[in-house]
This record gives C-alpha cells, structure tokens and sequence, in this order.
C-alpha cells in the first residue's frame, strides 16, 4: 500500500484535516466495480455494474455527506450446481463520501447498471466575494461578488 507525506497540504491549507485523514484511511473495496464520472463543471455520475441485481434489491441512501449504496441479494432456493461460477452476486455496501454541497439529483437502474446522478450546488452566500481595499480612515463598503467565468 502506498503511503503519502501530507505535510505540505498542512503548510498551506487550513481545515483540510479531515480530507487528510480521510486519504489515509481508505481502502478500496473491489466489489461491485464502479466509474465516477466528470460530467460538467458541476455534475457527476456514479454508475455502478450490478450484474444479478434487480432495482429491489438496491438501495440508496445519503445521510449528512455520506451515500450508501447498499445490494441485499435474495437467496434462491432452487439447489444448483457450478462448474464455474464468475457472477458474484454477493451483498454489498458501498460508501462514498461528498464534498460540501453535493447533493444526489437522480438514479436509474437498467440493465444491470446503477446510475447516480450529482450536482455541486454553492449557496451564495459561499461563493467567492471580491474585497476593496479601504484607505487609511477605513472608507470601504465596496464588497461585491465575483462572477464565475465561463470557460
């Protein structure tokens, strides 16, 4: 496993302390194998290959800055015998954590593929604000809120 030296992040970020402990904590579950996905400035996509599954059996849920994705399989009571058995079909539980003000906007299930949607949504009053230097009596009331460019 690889280890990082998070002591230049400490030098120049403030209340990055969590994100750090977050990075040193993590391991990577294999199943079920999934893609994160940029698809704008502001959306994302989870989508998750759930072969075996039907939409019954999965559940989604967000709590605070955390989604679960859980799989519950129902057992099949018909008696079979493998020679070869590749299709995991096995419960799972998957944890993502969220960044400040991401919020889950929709999901979809077909053909074995999950699909979850997520949107950045920064409140105003969080957005960057350009601030005016005062003269020396202290003379400002000039603050205005920057206008976000389109690339």
């Amino acid at each position: 496993m690889r280890t990082f030296d998070l002591t230049p992040l400490y030098r120049s970020a403030i209340g990055f302390d969590r994100l750090a402990s977050l990075l040193e904590q993590r391991s990577e579950p294999s199943y079920p194998p999934y893609n994160i996905e940029l698809v704008s400035e502001d959306n994302y996509r989870i989508v998750m290959a759930l072969a075996g599954f039907t939409r019954d059996e999965v559940e989604i849920v967000t709590e605070r800055d955390t989604l679960h994705v859980t799989g519950r399989k129902q057992k099949d009571e018909t008696q079979r015998t493998f020679l070869h058995r590749g299709i995991a079909a096995r419960d799972f539980e998957q944890r993502f954590q969220l960044a400040n003000h991401v919020k889950v906007t929709s999901a979809s299930f077909d053909n074995g593929m999950l699909t979850i949607e997520l949107v950045r949504e920064v409140p105003e009053a969080f957005k960057p604000r350009k601030i005016a230097i005062g003269d020396a009596n202290g003379n400002t009331n000039n603050v205005q809120t920057l206008e976000q460019r389109a690339a």
